[in-house]
């Protein structure tokens, strides 16, 4: 069970109504398991009042997050919803305008251009269109943003309600928009996640939590409910209306602290997830050459999402969404601490890191290396000989003692300039073995069990050859596929797929030679050093935390059953749609245990700064069909969750002109007894489930029940 970081107690549940309620938009898969083992840290004391703690030193907590978000707000105000386009076609057409004797203007441009001095370096007219031309683009782009600002005031209710949102709203949404927004340019006219009145939010969560099932945990429900609206929970309100008051999201900064940076548990049973390549063979064999295209492709994300000529995400082609975790995608480390980590950013390195048998190495890539530039640079690292766990494998044990070890490493010597080099890199290249035995052959869509051992090691991997408080780690075997390991705490599955379509994408266009080898650019390229081997000189009184991280890693891998099954609808039926694959799971777990909890996530990218929050699936109208098939009848409010199920994420919509379909995603349970569930859309209407769960747990079907499901 996880502990709750420091500061308030619990976030409220997220508010009726708000974005992210369509199917479509649930496709943060991570979150369940540090959200699940949250809510039961709550629960499972038998009491609401969850606020004891608030006034330990809650203004000083509001303090430090009210510096943070400065930065934040200052990029929003650099954010113009008009463009530099706009400006550059109104000072077009206003020019030509003058030059053919028109004057929009209305005599504004001369009665500027004679207030002007005579000195001025530009002729007056010049000066007076530019300054007009100026003025007109910033009013152009304060009446847009004052008008999105009322348009999507009213997101909540008009995304939240049952069908359609009304087509009149649609339409202005997409008119003040425009037609090709950048990534940035909505950033700063997204509403706040609205704080819903207490009594509502207390309301919807005695309805939820009664409408699981029968039994003495029913009945205690609303007694908990009255003592928690007498007791803390208006105090909690008021602290929630200053924060939603002070800064630009209420719930992020608790969120982030609470539920995933206050975690104490291994990061890859707890918080990361993997995405997986594209079903078939793989487009070249060579391990380094599919490492370069890929390196090749992540960097150009980056810098797209640098400059902000990255395309913005319009959810059903419309609506804004928040840009916010695009910022921390790349140069990100979780670094831990004693009772909870934080988040750092390195600056713009011009270098990633490579992991090689435990070894690492710093790949210089200067302004942008050319795939095939890079491929050789990737060979050199194949090539090094030896290997030997560094500190990495410290990444994969509880966080209070990786960062007992940190500190010691990084008090001085090779060790601190190791760690320099991978907090500061933009990600991180791990270069693995074959994972397992080769299935056989590569099919599309893949057969039940074909890319088990595959999704396993990108999930858990070697440990000594992944840094899981990086916030991305390609993988690439030495087959020539390849995957992401992703740290959740920074940011939402969406955000990532995005990203990873972008790169598989890109890698198909940058394509290959005959003999595999990387086609674009020179073998190599002067002024840039070749890779460098960096040392771990790790103090002995460090080697007994070492070896105890490796067995607990160890017995997580012997335990941890991951499982990717291929579900292939008959020919003459269309593909099953998202909501009956997400009753279908609910059903199974349902007759497989009875009344359950059950978890989705859903994020609220509609609003500034939205993560994903909690959902119960599972309900009365689910329970009744399970028990007109087979009598159910448990108590569930003292149960563990028994599932946490998510689409794999994807962009939404997709942004990318090829139809792509990626072999999914996956994740931990959120408990020892609970599946973990993913599920992606593949070729020919095919579902593909990632599966996971426990072998140690006497009730799955790998533990009880035995076998494979």
């Amino acid at each position: 069970m996880r502990r709750r970081g420091r500061g308030l107690g619990s976030a409220p549940p997220p508010p009726a109504g708000v974005a992210g309620s369509d199917p479509a938009e649930a496709a943060s898969m991570a979150e369940a398991a540090p959200v699940a083992a949250f809510g039961a840290s709550l629960w499972g004391r038998g009491s609401l009042a969850m606020g004891q703690d608030v006034g330990q030193g809650p203004l000083r907590c509001l303090g430090r997050e009210l510096l943070g978000s400065v930065g934040r707000r200052l990029r929003r105000l650099r954010a113009h919803p008009a463009g530099l386009r706009t400006w550059l076609f109104l000072g077009g057409a206003l020019g030509l305008c003058e030059a053919v004797g028109l004057d929009p203007s209305m005599g504004l441009v001369a009665a500027i251009a004679g207030g002007l001095p005579h000195s001025s370096p530009l002729p007056g007219a010049a000066l007076a269109l530019l300054l007009f031309t100026s003025g007109l683009w910033l009013l152009l782009g304060l009446i847009l943003r004052l008008g999105l600002r009322l348009l999507l005031g009213g997101t909540g209710t008009a995304v939240g309600r049952a069908g359609d949102p009304p087509r009149l709203w649609m339409a202005l949404v997409r008119m003040f928009v425009g037609r090709r927004p950048r990534l940035r340019s909505c950033q700063g006219v997204l509403p706040p996640l609205p704080l819903p009145p207490l009594p509502h939010t207390v309301h919807r969560a005695v309805s939820s939590l009664q409408a699981l099932g029968p039994g003495g945990g029913r009945d205690q429900v609303p007694a908990l409910a009255q003592s928690f609206l007498g007791g803390p929970g208006p105090q909690l309100q008021r602290w929630l209306r200053l924060r939603q008051w002070a800064l630009p999201s209420y719930l992020g900064d608790l969120w982030d602290e609470q539920v995933h940076l206050g975690g104490r548990d291994p990061l890859p049973a707890s918080g990361n997830y993997y995405l997986m390549d594209l079903p078939g063979p793989p487009p070249t064999p060579l391990q380094a050459a599919r490492a370069a295209n890929a390196v090749c492709a992540l960097l150009s994300f980056r810098s797209r999402v640098s400059s902000g000529t990255l395309p913005a995400v319009l959810f059903r082609g419309s609506l804004p969404t928040c840009s916010a975790q695009y910022e921390r995608l790349f140069n990100t480390t979780r670094v831990p601490g004693e009772t909870c980590d934080r988040l750092q950013r390195g600056g713009g390195a011009g270098h990633v890191a490579a992991l090689r048998g435990g070894r690492l190495f710093l790949v210089p890539v200067g302004r942008g290396l050319a795939p095939r530039a890079l491929q050789r640079r990737f060979e050199r690292v194949l090539r090094a000989s030896g290997g030997g766990a560094g500190a990495g494998v410290m990444t994969s044990a509880r966080r209070s003692a990786w960062a007992q070890v940190r500190a010691v490493l990084q008090s001085g010597g090779p060790s601190s300039a190791a760690l320099r080099a991978l907090e500061e890199a933009p990600f991180v290249v791990a270069l693995d073995p074959p994972p397992g035995p080769p299935p056989n052959g590569h099919r599309d869509p893949p057969s039940d069990g074909d890319l088990d051992a595959e999704a396993k090691e990108l999930l858990l991997g070697p440990c000594y050859n992944r840094w899981f408080d990086k916030s991305l780690t390609l993988i690439v075997f030495s087959t020539g596929r390849m995957g992401l390991n992703v740290e959740h705490s920074w940011g939402d599955p969406p955000v990532v797929g995005h990203l990873w379509e972008y790169t598989l994408a890109t890698d198909l266009e940058l394509g290959y030679e005959a003999n595999g080898d990387c086609r674009e650019g020179p073998e190599e390229e002067p002024g840039v050093p070749p890779p460098q081997h960096l040392q771990w000189n790790i103090p002995d009184e460090c080697l007994p935390a070492l070896g105890v991280a490796l067995d607990t890693w160890q017995a997580l891998e012997a335990d941890l059953q991951v499982h990717v099954a291929t579900f292939v609808p008959p020919p003459e039926l269309p593909p099953p749609p998202d909501g009956l694959v997400q009753v279908a799971l609910q059903l199974a777990v349902v007759r497989e245990r009875g009344a359950c909890l059950t978890y989705e996530a859903v994020p609220t990218w509609l609003f500034l700064e939205g993560r994903a929050e909690a959902a119960r699936g599972c309900g009365r109208p689910l329970l009744e069909l399970a028990a007109a098939m087979e009598q159910t009848n448990a108590s569930v409010l003292s149960q563990p969750w028994a599932l946490a199920y998510s689409p794999a994420p994807r962009a939404e919509p997709p942004l990318l002109p090829r139809p792509l379909c990626p072999g999914g995603a996956g994740f931990a349970p959120p408990h020892p007894d609970a599946y973990g569930v993913s599920y992606a859309q593949g070729r020919g209407g095919s579902i593909l489930f990632h599966v996971s769960c426990r072998a140690s747990s006497p009730i799955t079907v790998w533990g009880g029940g035995g076998g494979t499901p």
